[in-house]
């Protein structure tokens, strides 16, 4: 799981102005349970709106089923977006209504379109499970919804990855991991595999059977630390080669990181002109090996790259 760099990283040592507590410290964290992640295939082609009920529909009135265990996996053409535990995609549509919550999707519609069933739904690794809802549809069921919105999947996706619905009439759209609409979000580097690119505005803890709970961005991917980096002065020695391979996640607002230690809480201004994220003072990362939400193939690469800890710390559990 491991990889090689041939190249010399050059030292960068860039010393910001840190929080009123002080940085530093490095220690070992626990273990906790798993969440996984599907992948996914690039995106077909979407059809009329009013065209699209009939053949290869699921009847939602009598089909209706939960999603089990949720999961965040990545799109070429669309984004992050989130699944059920099977990878089918899930859909919202714009003609339903999130505040207050309602769907307006019934009749033929729901047999093209059927909605999820509430109630067996558990959050995907790096979503917000209070995101988590329901709601009642006219047939007196209970529906899925992702904050706010109506949860469906689509009759016409047969196999997991697909992604038939994405753009049908204009109004139904593959279902990112806060309720939004999945959309692109910053590109990956020069190289990387899909679902590799850089955090999303967003971080939060994830479980591990192996690791237990660690961090990890907007699409799910594992957040990492370089023990060859500083806290004080708060620096990265990951530079050239190693910076493409080790993205460097941007900044996240406080308020967007659930669950994370806010001591230490700063950005590095980095001499290549990008600003990183620090928690507890140390400059974090991604990984471009790992290639879905879940995947853990940084940790302990060449001895110095590992998870991180809620609280900021290294994980050296293998």
């Amino acid at each position: 799981m491991g990889i090689k760099r041939g190249t010399t990283l050059a030292t960068v040592a860039v010393v910001v102005a840190l929080t009123a507590t002080a940085c530093g410290g490095d220690d070992t964290a626990g273990n906790a349970k798993p969440a996984g992640a599907a992948a996914v295939a690039p995106a077909a082609g979407a059809g009329d709106y009013g065209s699209d009920y009939g053949a290869g529909a699921a009847d939602g009135a009598a089909g209706a089923k939960g999603a089990g265990q949720l999961a965040i996996a990545q799109n070429e053409q669309i984004g992050a977006l989130l699944t059920d535990s099977a990878g089918m995609t899930l859909y919202r549509f714009d003609k339903d209504t999130a505040k207050p919550p309602k769907s307006n999707c019934d009749g033929d519609c729901a047999k093209a379109w059927p909605a999820v069933a509430a109630g067996d739904a558990t959050a995907a690794a790096g979503m917000d499970a209070s995101l988590l809802g329901e709601v009642v549809r006219t047939d007196g069921s209970k529906q899925l919804t992702v904050g706010g919105w109506p949860v469906y999947r689509y009759g016409k996706d047969t196999k997991a990855g697909e992604t038939n619905g994405q753009g049908v009439g204009g109004t139904w759209f593959a279902l990112a991991a806060d309720g939004k609409k999945a959309s692109k979000a910053a590109a990956a580097p020069a190289g990387a595999p899909a679902g590799a690119g850089e955090a999303t505005g967003a971080l939060t803890v994830a479980k591990d059977p192996k690791l237990g709970e660690h961090i990890v961005d907007g699409n799910g991917m594992t957040v990492y630390r370089f023990k060859k980096d500083t806290a004080w002065p708060m620096a990265s020695n990951c530079t050239g080669d190693c910076v493409a391979k080790w993205p460097v996640v941007p900044p996240v607002d406080k308020a967007n990181a659930k669950g994370i230690v806010e001591k230490g809480y700063s950005v590095l201004d980095r001499p290549d002109g990008k600003k990183q994220q620090a928690i507890d003072c140390w400059p974090v990362y991604t990984f471009t090996g790992d290639k879905k939400a879940g995947d853990i193939n940084g940790q302990g690469v060449g001895g110095t790259w590992y998870a991180v800890s809620p609280d900021g710390k290294l994980i050296t559990t293998s």
